[in-house]
């Protein structure tokens, strides 16, 4: 039987997520951010802990001391993803990145993703129960209203569309008149996953190559093609292309459970991954919450 760590992004966060086991990392993620992290993820508002670039950092440090807990206690992965987010929780896992140069990369990285687009100007919106290809067709038939594309394959009957606001709007009617059982506009800062995050994926680039970034010791699932890695070449490439490409959660679920990965573990706060584990594959042997 093998195992999958499994690590979540955002929208996961809480106040008080982390208490007893993760203030070490957030004390070491305060002093790299030159803000107090601890503070506000473990006493701050939600509003600020809903920030891009306070909330990924967070997560990330959380996720990672709850990994740390496992590794402590020998529970160990075959396999690691994470969604959006969460695969540099997984990164950092698995050896290839250093905690710290995460928690700085994500920070930038929420920054750069809500500058990419003022705010107002993009939406998101989930899909339920159409096909993939139905919904491909709705936002292509939009795209004179504004660009809008799918951002995110959650699981069967899930898929998240992402662009600019009217655009969206559009391809959420067509996708209503083509048969989805319900379309629902996401409360986000950021049309994230899509073509309008090319200025912040420039960006990121350049701080990537400051970084070191090291072969996986254990393979990550990757969102942008479902596929393992392990080469530091690759997931850097990952990485650049995963802020404008698709989150490929489903088809990467799908991916482990055919390497033989029967029981998953979501590693971080929540569990929304063990909810979307189980409508991918509900003969999966278990999926829990570190959390």
């Amino acid at each position: 039987m093998k195992t999958a760590f499994i690590f979540p992004g955002q929208g996961s966060q809480a106040i008080g997520m982390g208490k007893g086991f993760a203030e070490g990392l957030l004390d070491q993620a305060s002093q790299v951010l030159g803000f107090d992290l601890k503070k506000l993820c473990l006493e701050g508002s939600e509003e600020d802990l809903k920030r891009t670039e306070i909330s990924q950092p967070a997560i990330l440090s959380v996720s990672f001391a709850a990994f740390k807990v496992l590794e402590s206690k020998g529970v160990r992965a075959d396999y690691m993803a994470g969604h959006s987010l969460g695969e540099y929780s997984a990164l950092v896992a698995a050896g290839a990145i250093s905690f710290l140069d995460a928690v700085k990369l994500v920070n930038l990285r929420g920054k750069f993703m809500q500058e990419a687009v003022p705010l107002g100007e993009g939406a998101m919106a989930a899909v339920l129960n159409l096909s993939r290809e139905k919904i491909a067709e709705c936002c292509n038939k939009a795209k004179d209203k504004g660009i809008v594309e799918m951002a995110n394959f959650n699981s069967p009957g899930q898929v998240v569309i992402s662009g600019e606001k009217e655009g969206v709007k559009e391809a959420s009617r067509l996708c209503r008149e083509a048969g989805a059982k319900r379309v629902i506009s996401l409360a986000v800062s950021a049309p994230f996953h899509c073509s309008l995050m090319k200025p912040a994926a420039d960006k990121l680039k350049v701080e990537l190559d400051k970084i070191n970034i090291n072969d996986a010791v254990i393979p990550v699932v990757a969102n942008v093609d479902a596929e393992p890695v392990a080469s530091a070449l690759k997931i850097k490439e990952n990485l650049y292309n995963q802020v404008v490409g698709s989150v490929l959660w489903e088809d990467s679920v799908k991916k482990m459970i055919s390497l033989g990965v029967s029981k998953f573990i979501e590693v971080g706060p929540g569990n929304i991954l063990c909810g979307l584990v189980k409508k991918i594959d509900s003969t999966v042997e278990s999926c829990h919450s570190m959390i």
